[in-house]
């Protein structure tokens, strides 16, 4: 693909979409038997699930955030630095 292409909307769309599409066969990776196995736990050993997932989650997404945040207000310093 040339760079014109890409600074178009319709590439950019494009892009999106192709990439996508390559990550398709990851959301089928759910595990049938893990499936069962948490269903079949009370109602309390799931919500101790959900619950487990979600604190699993949140440090990758805070270091993820803070490590775009610091990229941009780098990329704003050096643009003000460079006029």
């Amino acid at each position: 693909m040339s760079m014109r292409f890409l600074r178009t909307r319709r590439g950019v769309c494009a892009l999106v979409l192709l990439l996508g599409l390559w990550t398709a066969p990851a959301f089928g990776q759910a595990c049938a038997m893990c499936y069962a196995n948490a269903k079949a736990t009370p109602k309390d050993g799931q919500r101790a699930l959900n619950r487990a997932i979600f604190v699993m989650l949140v440090p990758p997404l805070g270091i993820m955030s803070v490590g775009v945040g610091l990229a941009f207000r780098y990329g704003k310093r050096r643009d003000r630095e460079q006029e």
